[in-house]
């Protein structure tokens, strides 16, 4: 499949500051793609080279085939951009708005009304008379991406989209990116987990200006998950954790309040097997035995560590 993205020892750097260093990146047209990282990582200063905002101190990076540098206005027009923060003018209507994004591109009449219309009602704002200055932050940033879809791009590169939503706002803008999967490509930076553990198709980890990892979703959490159980006990918990504990199969442990014993395996047959016996044995009675797998925000602390740049 062709990339929509290629980056090659990408490098950016500001004065002695390096923002990104050395970044290696590929992402495939059609897919939803999604740049994680903690607050200051360099995922906002990749977004400005992808939109020639910026230009990279060293390496090389195309978009759509071409070098960023060198992209004509051809080019340009097949990519649509969000910022983490809209701006728009809040005397104007969602509808004209639209109008006056596709005017930029060179459409006009039918095509322009009809592409606006069918943008704003996927956007669940097609029957919104209301000035804009009368919107909430969730409307606008619905508004944000269907004015970025105008000229229906190959490209949607979206800077943090759900940042400063509430939960209502967040799914609006996530059901909508998710309708977009196979007609677009979009690039979205973002450092809510759960966000991209929803919509995406692969994810890209960056730490202090680099790539950690770049993989499918579930390859990744299939590469770094460690299965879990979690035993909830009536009693004798701290004798049942000691002796688990001491056990081959269980690589960590942990118990909380309540009888609850955390168990970090690798080797689940085993754990299965063995766990019945030894609550038996204790005469631990059990309230509760689940088996849980990694989730994104957990593999995302074994790559980060939780730390900032």
């Amino acid at each position: 499949m062709n990339a929509a993205i290629e980056a090659v020892g990408l490098t950016k750097d500001f004065g002695r500051k390096r923002a990104l260093d050395a970044i290696d990146l590929s992402v495939e047209e059609g897919s939803i793609f999604a740049f994680l990282g903690p607050n200051g990582a360099g995922k906002t200063t990749m977004i400005r080279l992808l939109t020639g905002l910026a230009r990279p101190s060293a390496g090389s990076l195309r978009v759509l085939g071409r070098a960023v540098a060198s992209a004509d206005n051809a080019v340009r027009a097949s990519i649509g951009y969000l910022a983490d923060v809209p701006a728009f003018y809040n005397w104007m209507t969602a509808r004209e708005t639209m109008r006056f994004v596709g005017s930029l591109y060179g459409m006009t009449g039918v095509q322009l009304e009809q592409r606006a219309e069918l943008l704003l009602d996927l956007a669940g704002l097609g029957g919104v008379g209301a000035r804009i200055g009368e919107y909430s932050r969730g409307m606008r940033q619905r508004l944000g991406v269907a004015q970025a879809l105008i000229s229906a791009p190959r490209l949607l590169l979206l800077d943090e989209p759900t940042s400063a939503l509430d939960p209502m706002g967040r799914k609006d803008v996530l059901d909508l990116i998710a309708s977009l999967r196979g007609r677009t490509t979009v690039f979205f930076s973002t450092h809510i987990l759960a966000d991209a553990e929803r919509v995406c198709d692969t994810v890209a980890i960056l730490n202090r200006g680099h790539v950690v990892v770049q993989a499918p979703m579930e390859e990744l959490k299939q590469r770094y998950s460690k299965q879990k159980i979690l035993v909830e006990v009536t009693g004798g918990a701290e004798a049942l954790a000691a002796a688990i504990a001491a056990s081959a199969w269980a690589s960590s442990i942990s118990l909380g309040t309540g009888g609850v014993i955390e168990i970090t395996v690798n080797d689940l047959a085993a754990a299965q097997h063995a766990i019945p016996v030894l609550l038996s044995s204790h005469g631990a009675g059990i309230e509760r035995l689940t088996v849980e797998e990694l989730d994104l925000e957990e593999v995302f602390v074994q790559l980060v560590g939780g730390a900032r740049s």
